[in-house]
C-alpha cells in the first residue's frame, strides 16, 4: 500500500511568536477606548501563528488536492460537468463588462444590458417558448420560479388549484420548489420503461392540479416519448406543464420543449451552457415561459425601444424580485459567450456528442454492471452495483475505490428508483481517451470485486484522506479543532 503523506492542519504548523509580517511601530495608541469590551486579534486564543513561507506552502498543497473539470473527468449523472472554456472567463473578465457597478443608471449600462437581452432571444429560440427571465441563480431557484409563475396564473384565474404531480424519475428538488409554492406532492410512478405511466397520470390529472412537473429526458437518462400526449393530459385539465432543464443538454439545438407543449422550464447556464458549476459557481437558473405567463414574470423586466434598453418595473401581476439586482451578470456573459462561439450547429454537435459519449460508456459496461432499465438513453446512462452486491460490494465501495484511479465517481444512489445506482454523464468535452481509461478503471475494480473486495471495501488507499465514518461524523461532528 502506497503511503501517502499527510498534510497537517494549519493549527498544527503554528508555534508562538511567528509571523509572516513585520510591521513599522504604532504612532497611535495600542488600544484605543473605543474597543474595550470588545474581541481583539491578541485575544484570539489559539489562533494559527506561522509564516509567510508555511502559510504559502500549505494553501498551495491542499489547492493541488483538489479535483476539479481541468484536471479530469467528472462523469456526475444529472449535473452536467463539463469543461469550461477559458475563452468565456477571458469575455467576462473585459474592463467594461466585469467593472459595471449594480447600480449604475441605465444610461451607463447600456451595453449589458444589450447583452443581457440578446442571450434572453437566443434561450427563447432554444427553448421555443416565448419569454425569459435571467434572474434566478440556480436550477431550484428557476424551479421555485417557475412554480410561483403558475400559482400566480392559478390565483389570478380565482383557483391556486392544490396539487402538484411529480414523477418518481424527477430531480429530488422538485418536491420542494412544489412545497414552498404551497402545493401538495403526489407522485406518479414510472412503468417498465422507465418514464411516466400514461395511466396513472391520467387518473391522478384533475381540475385540483396546478401543474405537472417532469424531467424530460428524465434521471435515468430516457427521453419521454409521449410527452405531447403527457401534455394533452395535463392541459385538457387545466393544468400547466413545468420541465426540469438540467437535463437540456441532450437536447439541446435537436428539438425544444416548447415544441413539446412545455409551459414553464428552468435552464442551467452552469451546466448546459457551459459556466462554472459547484464551487466555481455562481450558477444561473434562468425560467423560460408561455405567453400566456409572461406578464407575472419577475421585475424588472429588460425592454427595448427606439434602440434603447431599459428596465421596467411597472408590471402589476409580477411575481416581483426573486433576486437582488438583475441576477448573475457575469454567468450571463459566459453563457453567451459560449452560444455565440458554437452557433446552431456547433450547439446540436454539442447535444450530439454528448448523447454519443454515454451511449459508448452504456455499451462498453453493460455486460458488467446492471442495468436496470433497458430503455435507449441520451446523455447520460444509470447502472447499478447488483452484480458487485453478490460480493459484499456496493456503489459506496465502488465509489471510493474509482478514487485510487485517479477519477472522480459517479453521482451515487440517485435516481431512488434504482437501488445503488452509479449514475454517469461524460458530456461532449469528453474525449475517446478519458472514456476508456473510464470504462477501464470501472472493469478493473469489476475484478477486484470479484477476487479481492476487501480491498474495495476499505478504499480509497492512496488519497489524502482515507474512508470516513460517515455515520460518526454525521451524528458526532467535530467543529472546533483542540489542540493536545
Amino acid at each position: 500500500m502506497i503511503n501517502v503523506i499527510r498534510e497537517p492542519l494549519i493549527f498544527e504548523i503554528s508555534s508562538p511568536g511567528k509571523s509572516g509580517v513585520r510591521l513599522p511601530a504604532l504612532d497611535v495608541p495600542e488600544k484605543l477606548d473605543v474597543l474595550d469590551g470588545l474581541a481583539i486579534r491578541s485575544d484570539l486564543e489559539g489562533f494559527p501563528e506561522v509564516s509567510e513561507t508555511e502559510i504559502t506552502r500549505h494553501f498551495t498543497r491542499l489547492s493541488q488536492m483538489n479535483y476539479c473539470v481541468d484536471f479530469g473527468f467528472y462523469p456526475l449523472g444529472s449535473c452536467t460537468m463539463k469543461y469550461n472554456p477559458k475563452v468565456n472567463e477571458k469575455v467576462a473578465a473585459l474592463p467594461g463588462l466585469s467593472g459595471v457597478h449594480p447600480l449604475a443608471p441605465e444610461k451607463l449600462a447600456q451595453g449589458n444590458l444589450e447583452l443581457m437581452k440578446t442571450l434572453e432571444k437566443l434561450l427563447c429560440e432554444i427553448t421555443g417558448l416565448d419569454a425569459v427571465s435571467l434572474q434566478p441563480a440556480a436550477g431550484a431557484h428557476g424551479e421555485l420560479t417557475g412554480m410561483m409563475l403558475i400559482r400566480a396564473y392559478h390565483q389570478a384565474h380565482g383557483n391556486p388549484r392544490k396539487y402538484v404531480l411529480i414523477p418518481d424519475s424527477a430531480h429530488g428538488t422538485n418536491p420542494s420548489s412544489a412545497h414552498i409554492c404551497g402545493y401538495v406532492v403526489k407522485e406518479i410512478k414510472s412503468n417498465e420503461k422507465g418514464t411516466i405511466s400514461l395511466e396513472d397520470l391520467a387518473r391522478e390529472m384533475t381540475e385540483e392540479v396546478a401543474a405537472l412537473m417532469v424531467t424530460n429526458p428524465n434521471t435515468l437518462g430516457v427521453f419521454e416519448s409521449d410527452i405531447c400526449q403527457i401534455a394533452e393530459i395535463v392541459h385538457a385539465r387545466g393544468g400547466f406543464v413545468y420541465m426540469d432543464g438540467a437535463n437540456l443538454n441532450a437536447l439541446a439545438g435537436v428539438t425544444r420543449p416548447g415544441d413539446m407543449k412545455v409551459d414553464v422550464l428552468h435552464l442551467n447556464l452552469h451546466k448546459t451552457f457551459s459556466t462554472p458549476h459547484g464551487g466555481g459557481g455562481p450558477g444561473s437558473g434562468p425560467v423560460a415561459v408561455r405567453k400566456v405567463l409572461e406578464p407575472y414574470l419577475p421585475v424588472p423586466v429588460i425592454e427595448e425601444k427606439d434602440g434603447q434598453y431599459h428596465l421596467n418595473y411597472n408590471r402589476p401581476q409580477s411575481i416581483g424580485r426573486v433576486k437582488s439586482f438583475y441576477g448573475q451578470f457575469l454567468v450571463m456573459l459566459k453563457a453567451l459567450a459560449y452560444l455565440l462561439a458554437l452557433g446552431p450547429a456547433g450547439l446540436r454537435e454539442m447535444t450530439e456528442i454528448a448523447v454519443l459519449n454515454s451511449n459508448y460508456i452504456r455499451h462498453s459496461l453493460k455486460d458488467v454492471y446492471h442495468l436496470k432499465y433497458d430503455s435507449p438513453t441520451l446523455h447520460e446512462c444509470v447502472f447499478s452495483d447488483k452484480f458487485q452486491k453478490d460480493f459484499g460490494v456496493s456503489n459506496l465501495d465502488i465509489s471510493k475505490r474509482l478514487l485510487d484511479y485517479g477519477l472522480h465517481p459517479p453521482t451515487m444512489s440517485f435516481p431512488l428508483i434504482v437501488h445503488g445506482a452509479l449514475m454517469i454523464e461524460p458530456t461532449e468535452t469528453e474525449s475517446r481517451r478519458d472514456l476508456d481509461l473510464f470504462i477501464e478503471a470501472m472493469k478493473a475494480i469489476d475484478r477486484e470485486a470479484r477476487e479481492n473486495p476487501e480491498l474495495l471495501r476499505t478504499a480509497p488507499h492512496i488519497t489524502y484522506v482515507r474512508r470516513l465514518d460517515e455515520v460518526q461524523a454525521a451524528r458526532n461532528p467535530v467543529l472546533r479543532w483542540e489542540k493536545k
